[in-house]
């Protein structure tokens, strides 16, 4: 593949870089020691007034990127940014002495400087560092993207997520955002008592969720494994293993469609409380959403996907056959049979899939259909069809198990159940599962039986539940999209 021709400004700037060596200056530099954030330097200063600061000078070593240059002659103004942060410089050539001020002439947009100097307000009283020592570190070969015109279009964002965090300060927030959401996840669960764990991500056993997996081989052992569609599986080991409270927040794989709310990779936090159910979840999610968005993101109303999400109120909870009925007028507590629940999908136009063979297939689908989108405000949906539910206690009614789902803006966050612990039921279950991939249902689990052994030596009952964090993110950052949310998405080949 033939190399780009430069173009006029990246041709400058490397012809300047033979200046920088006659200078007797290292172009891509070498270790630099600072101390100050500028983030801290504004959030103790900016208040302070110019006779403050005059009085009781303050001096500051920091490091950062030039984003803005002003070039007056024998003094320039600059701005530097930092990782979360940025302030104004003041650089005269009778304080840094000729030598740097000629190196400072040198400098271009993105360039990676050090600063060392003193605090000052101007006559409009923009807090600057008056500088005092300027190093240059590491020159920057192409021209940023302009501010306005520059790096706008979503893809050339995604695919060059190194220069959307330096130019979208927007971007950069997010990207800032998200590791104190995680931390405050963490936060909360380990004060209630829970551990953390890591499990494998290679897998011999596809199992713990309906999905498509990725598929990889081990050459050693000369077998496929699965890269991992959910961590269940080995968590409800280590409750059998006497963790009694357990979680893990890990990448999940699953070899599926692209879009708004899917990348084949992602982040979830999956939970188990022994001794608890599914009452012990909900009490558990809905007050990690409410500290999430007070603490962390500091309001309680998010506008999302079209929508005003009110996360401060408590929130409903209905079952599946409940909303359904609502809006179909259709009750799948009756009993319906297999062909009946046909006749009814195909007069609301429903899909069928070869691969069903009782009521519950068609009964999710129609809360698929008719309810999913409609449910804006936080919704906990339970009681759930035992076919789409392969691991989950029944509820009196052996037809259902006691499971919820939580919709918010039409969206599922998450996934919770009243673990089933029964070994002979989980067995009857994969089987289950496996004459479903029989049928064709490509998503069906295998029987896992290092499982159904661990489950033998006794398992206690427990709630479980398993959010994605993704579109966790996206909701109390306000993004409309998965790609937003996550720093390096998978992208269609260009």
């Amino acid at each position: 593949m033939e190399e780009n021709k430069l173009s006029d400004q990246e041709e400058a700037r490397r012809a300047k870089l033979l200046r920088y060596a006659e200078l007797g200056v290292d172009p891509f530099g070498s270790r630099y020691e600072w101390k100050d954030r500028l983030f801290d330097i504004r959030a103790a200063f900016a208040e302070k007034s110019a006779e403050e600061l005059e009085a009781n000078p303050v001096h500051v070593n920091v490091a950062g990127r030039l984003m803005a240059i002003r070039r007056m002659g024998k003094a320039s103004f600059a701005k530097l940014v930092d990782t979360d942060g940025h302030i104004q410089l003041w650089i005269g050539l009778n304080v840094v002495g000729e030598k740097a001020y000629e190196v400072f002439k040198l400098a271009d947009l993105g360039d990676i400087v050090g600063i060392e100097g003193t605090l000052m307000k101007t006559r409009t009283g923009e807090l600057t560092i008056k500088v005092e020592a300027y190093t240059h570190l590491v020159k920057c070969l192409k021209p940023l993207p302009e501010k306005f015109h520059g790096l706008v279009d979503t893809e050339d964002r995604y695919r060059k997520r190194y220069l959307d965090l330096l130019v979208n300060e927007d971007s950069r927030k997010i990207a800032l955002t998200r590791p104190k959401i995680v931390r405050g996840i963490r936060d909360y669960c380990n004060r209630q008592g829970f551990v953390e764990v890591e499990t494998s991500i290679l897998s011999p056993i596809l199992g713990g969720a309906a999905a498509r997996p990725f598929i990889t081989h081990h050459n050693a052992l000369d077998r496929d494994f699965y890269l991992r569609i959910a961590t269940e599986l080995n968590l409800k080991k280590c409750m059998v293993g006497g963790i009694d409270r357990v979680y893990e927040i890990g990448r999940i794989f699953r070899n599926e469609g692209i879009d708004a709310k899917h990348n084949p990779e992602f982040t979830t936090i999956e939970l188990y409380q022994a001794y608890g159910d599914l009452r012990d979840m909900a009490t558990w999610v809905e007050g990690l959403l409410h500290e999430l968005a007070a603490k962390v993101i500091g309001k309680e109303t998010f506008s999302w996907r079209g929508n005003d999400i009110d996360l401060s109120k408590p929130f409903r909870s209905a079952s599946q056959a409940e909303l359904i009925k609502e809006k179909t007028g259709i009750d799948f507590t009756e009993d319906i049979s297999f062909e009946k629940a046909v006749e009814l999908a195909k007069e609301h136009h429903i899909p069928l899939e070869k691969s069903w063979n009782s009521t519950g297939y068609v009964m999710q689908a129609f809360f698929d259909e008719f309810v999913e989108s409609d449910l804006i405000q936080p919704t906990f949906v339970h009681t759930y069809p035992i076919e789409v539910s392969p691991l989950t206690k029944r509820t009196a009614d052996p037809r259902f198990v006691d499971r919820f789902e939580l919709f918010i803006g039409g969206t599922e966050f998450c996934n919770a159940y009243s673990e089933l612990n029964n070994p002979f039921d989980q067995k009857e279950r994969f089987e289950a599962q496996l004459a479903a991939r029989e049928r064709g249902d490509e998503e069906a689990a295998d029987i896992d039986f290092s499982f159904i052994d661990a489950l033998e030596y006794g398992m206690p009952p427990a709630g479980g539940i398993g959010v994605g964090i993704d579109r966790l993110v996206m909701l109390l950052t306000e993004q409309e999209s998965i790609r937003e949310v996550l720093l390096f998405p998978t992208l269609k080949d260009k």
